[in-house]
Order: C-alpha cells, then sequence, then structure tokens
C-alpha cells in the first residue's frame, strides 16, 4: 500500500508538472489555485507512504536510493508550502514542482514496497542524521531555485520584456529575502546532520574517515556553505553575486550528494 500512495501523491504532482509547464508561456490564475491544493494532497498521500513504508518493515527505511529520493521530495515540497505561505508567491513552484515530481516518479517506478535493513543502522541517531541532513538539503535546493529566479528576473527586467511566468515573479528584494531565509533555515540542520553523522559514523565503524569522498565532500560543501552566510551577515553581499554563490553552495551540495553512490563506507542501501 505504501507504493500504492506514493503513486497517487505522484498524480497529485503531475498536476503542479502541468502548472510549471504552462506558467511558461501564460498565466492561469485558476490552475494557480489547482496545482496549490493539489500540492497539499499530494503531501498528504506522500506522508502516508513513507509512514506507512516504515510501519510496514518495522524500521527506518530511508537509507536507500529510492527512499531516500522520496523523502528529499517530500521536504522540498513541504518548504515550499511553507515559503508559499509566508510569501504569497507560488513562482518557485516552475522548478519545485517538476523537481519534486522528477524525485517522486523515479521513487514510486524503481523501490520495493518494503525494504529490510541492518542492524547496524536501526538508530535514533541515524533518523536524526538523516531527517536533518534531508531537511537542510530541500532548504538549499529552495534557495537556489530562490537564485535562479532573482536571476531571471533581473534579467527581465534589464532587457524590459516581462512575459508569461516572468511579468508575475514577485519584487527582487523579496525573491533575494526567500532565498537568504531558505539558507538561514537550511544551515542549522545541515550542522546537525553532519554532527549526528558523526556519532552514527564512530559508534558503527569506531572511527571517522575523513578521506572517504562523501565525508570529505560534505565537508566542503558545509564550508562553503559557511562562506555564503559570512559574506551576507558580515561583507553584506545581496543579489546577483549572493546568487551566484547560493549556485556554487547548490553545486557542492550535488556533488557531495553523489559521493553517496561510490563512497566505500557511506553509500546508499540498493534497493
Amino acid at each position: 500500500m505504501a507504493l500504492l500512495w506514493l503513486r497517487v501523491a505522484l498524480g497529485c504532482y503531475g498536476v503542479g508538472l502541468l502548472y510549471a509547464l504552462v506558467s511558461l508561456t501564460r498565466t492561469s490564475d485558476w490552475l494557480n489555485r489547482v496545482a496549490l491544493h493539489a500540492g497539499y494532497l499530494g503531501m498528504v498521500f506522500h506522508f502516508v507512504a513513507l509512514m506507512e513504508g516504515v510501519v510496514l518493515s518495522g524500521q527506518i527505511a530511508w537509507a536507500s536510493v529510492h527512499n531516500a529520493e522520496s523523502v528529499l521530495a517530500f521536504l522540498i515540497m513541504a518548504l515550499f508550502l511553507i515559503f508559499f505561505v509566508a510569501y504569497k508567491t507560488t513562482s518557485p513552484g516552475i522548478v519545485v514542482f517538476p523537481l519534486v515530481f522528477l524525485l517522486t516518479f523515479v521513487a514510486a517506478t524503481g523501490q520495493q514496497p518494503t525494504l529490510q535493513l541492518s542492524e547496524g543502522v536501526r538508530t535514533s541517531w541515524l533518523f536524526a542524521h538523516i531527517a536533518l541532513i534531508f531537511t537542510g538539503y530541500a532548504a538549499l535546493i529552495l534557495s537556489f531555485v530562490a537564485s535562479l529566479l532573482y536571476l531571471v528576473q533581473e534579467y527581465s527586467l534589464k532587457a524590459k520584456r516581462p512575459e508569461g511566468v516572468l511579468s508575475r515573479l514577485p519584487a527582487l528584494e523579496v525573491i533575494d529575502q526567500l532565498g537568504y531565509r531558505s539558507l538561514l533555515l537550511g544551515f542549522p540542520f545541515m550542522t546537525l546532520g553532519l554532527v549526528a553523522g558523526i556519532v552514527v559514523a564512530k559508534a558503527t565503524f569506531g572511527r571517522v574517515e575523513l578521506l572517504d569522498p562523501k565525508i570529505l565532500l560534505s565537508v566542503l560543501m558545509w564550508s562553503v556553505y559557511l562562506v555564503l552566510l559570512y559574506t551576507r551577515w558580515n561583507v553584506g553581499w545581496r543579489g546577483r553575486r549572493a546568487a551566484f554563490l547560493a549556485a556554487g553552495v547548490f553545486a557542492a551540495a550535488v556533488v557531495a550528494w553523489a559521493a553517496n553512490y561510490f563512497s566505500t563506507i557511506h553509500r546508499f542501501i540498493q534497493s
């Protein structure tokens, strides 16, 4: 049943994908409203699928490849809807909806209904590590989306050719604040997630292998993240420079995520 609920959620996210495609050429207020309600409904079914998977397996099964993609998609959608309530703009949805749909599609078509994990990963610290890190990733993705929108909006305003979805983008200051607050939200989650990961590594292997690709790249990504926040707090970087740096942090995060597939001691369990 967990897989069924996930596929129902995928159908709801498909409505959001349709909204994103239509928004590229023209505005549609009714589709905007429908996509939002479909997003809320999709989140409900998605949450049920995740929780039912845990109940059926009797353990946390989020460390597999496809379950990881499912959890990340859920968190991205959750943060998107939270920021919609705060800023009353669905413009990030033109990137968020396709991304969430793609991640959920991969999870819904590739995972097994349940996944049994070894005793070594049944710990509350592992749960905290996964939940915190994934929330940090979701916030970072939303910040990257805001950075893209900022650059597109800036170009549109300079060219004086706002068309389609560009005509409905919020002011540059609003987009900049959305991206900045996403970073502020994600950094503590990412930091605490890394700390929890260190605890898990120490308990499982008796040491932390700093030269492991996943660990090394994660520390590098966290360092770039810290530099970005520093430049905004103390140097006063805003706008274009902050957007490009946020894109750099996102690129580092993608590389760190990809390391899960070839790390020797830290890799996704294959489902």
